[in-house]
This record gives structure tokens, C-alpha cells and sequence, in this order.
């Protein structure tokens, strides 16, 4: 845990959350402001910076997040595949528009008025 990181302190229990879903290894949460009717964020416990700090070690639970996020999003509401669906953004560094420096992916759905590029 990283104790200047917001999303540590969400992991902690010392900052609340609106819980999607948790595990050994990562939590989710509904964003505070929201680009789409459904929009939360997975995250993994271990304090990573961003993708440019994944190392071989971080391949299993990239993959866990990568599989869990269309599990959570059905779960959430979104319409399944292939009428349905649901987009996964994961921004690194500043120019990426990275804006909290834990890693973390957005899991965005819903009707398509919200899409911004």
C-alpha cells in the first residue's frame, strides 16, 4: 500500500467506495463521476503504478482483471454481446491521461450517447 494513493486507501477501508466486487487480488468500485450509465473501475491491491510498471509476475493478474471485467459488467447491467457490450479503458501516464497513479481499469457501458472517442 502506497500511503499518499487514494485508491490504496479505498482498498483500506479509509476512503468509502460504492463495492462492484472483491478478491485476493483486486476491487472494484463505481466511479465518482461516471462518463456512461455504467462505469466502474477494477483494480488490483498491490500497489502498481501503472502499465509501465507490469512485470512478468503481473501477468496472472492482468488476466484475472481482463476476465473479470466482462463478468462485472453484465453483472452491472450491460446487455450482452453482440447487440450489448461494454468498453475497457486503461490510461498510462500523463500524456495517457493517467490522473491517479494506481493502476486501474475503467469499465464503461450502457446506451452510447456517453461515447467520447
Amino acid at each position: 500500500m502506497s500511503d499518499n494513493c487514494i485508491f490504496c486507501k479505498i482498498v483500506a477501508g479509509q476512503i468509502p467506495s460504492r463495492k462492484v466486487h472483491e478478491d485476493d487480488h483486486v476491487y472494484a468500485f463505481h466511479d465518482i463521476a461516471p462518463w456512461a450509465p455504467i462505469h466502474f473501475l477494477i483494480i488490483p491491491k498491490l500497489h502498481i503504478p501503472s502499465m509501465a510498471h507490469l512485470a512478468p509476475e503481473h501477468a496472472a493478474l492482468m488476466g484475472h482483471m481482463m476476465t473479470l471485467a466482462p463478468q462485472l459488467a453484465l453483472q452491472e447491467g450491460c446487455n450482452p454481446y453482440p447487440e450489448g457490450g461494454f468498453r475497457i479503458v486503461v490510461n498510462n501516464g500523463a500524456e495517457g491521461g493517467q490522473e491517479v497513479h494506481h493502476l486501474h481499469m475503467h469499465v464503461m457501458g450502457g446506451p452510447r450517447p456517453w461515447l467520447r472517442g
